[in-house]
């Protein structure tokens, strides 16, 4: 799985433009979010074909800003602080986090400026609590 990051004007059907133009190439989201600052809105999606994502969206004018890779991290949904344990952890290795948002099954995906310090962490954090 990647992060596809995208620029979308801040307009009505920006969107659904992008949703549509996935579903017609049969590429599926599995989790994203979107945000805006007015003008523009930045969208991170979780996708299987990040490839094929920037192909067939950059063919109708959304514009592709990067393929990110993630840290999938499962969290213990019924222990309260979960997300600020696990952040704080990549915080004290040094590792900043610049997206976050949840996929399709609860799972917290990060983009972080060190996946290799990230990925330690995350391995030492799924033998603690898994």
């Amino acid at each position: 799985m990647k992060d596809v990051e995208i620029y979308l004007p801040n307009r009505v059907g920006s969107l659904a433009l992008l949703g549509e133009t996935l579903g017609k190439h049969q590429i599926s989201l599995e989790g994203g979010a979107v945000f805006t600052d007015g003008q523009q809105a930045t969208a991170h999606f979780l996708v299987e074909e990040a490839d094929r994502a920037r192909a067939v969206l950059e063919a109708v004018g959304i514009e592709v800003v990067r393929i990110n890779d993630v840290i999938i991290q499962k969290l213990r949904q019924d222990v309260p602080g979960q997300l600020g344990m696990f952040c704080r952890r990549l915080a004290d290795a040094g590792v900043s986090i610049l997206t976050q948002y949840s996929d399709h099954a609860n799972q917290l995906i990060v983009v972080v400026d060190d996946m290799a310090k990230a990925r330690q962490v995350s391995e030492a954090w799924m033998q603690e609590w898994w």
